[in-house]
């Protein structure tokens, strides 16, 4: 599947992500390169294979919470594109 240079510079707005324009077709044909792979994968016959998360067997390490000051909200919304000076402000979906 081949990633298109609009494709790539609609990707990285939605991430919002600056993205020169010297980038774009690096960025480009790397990302063609990934969705071709994940092609190769998916095309597996995984029939009979359990399925995992983790290539060897993983435990959760536990702790006690411990109360710590968070960041202050105005320097939080400061990433906002959008917000209504308590919380971020998203489009509606649906």
């Amino acid at each position: 599947m081949k990633v298109s240079h609009s494709e790539v510079r609609r990707i990285a707005n939605l991430a919002r992500l600056r993205v020169e324009e010297d980038e774009v077709s690096r960025l480009s044909e790397e990302m063609s390169r990934i969705l071709e792979f994940a092609e190769t994968i998916r095309e597996l016959d995984t029939e009979g294979i359990e399925p995992t998360t983790h290539v060897i067997e993983l435990t959760d390490v536990w702790r006690e919470d411990e109360p710590r000051r968070g960041l202050e909200r105005a320097r939080v919304l400061e990433n906002a594109p959008h917000d209504d000076g308590a919380c971020f402000v998203t489009p509606r979906i649906g």
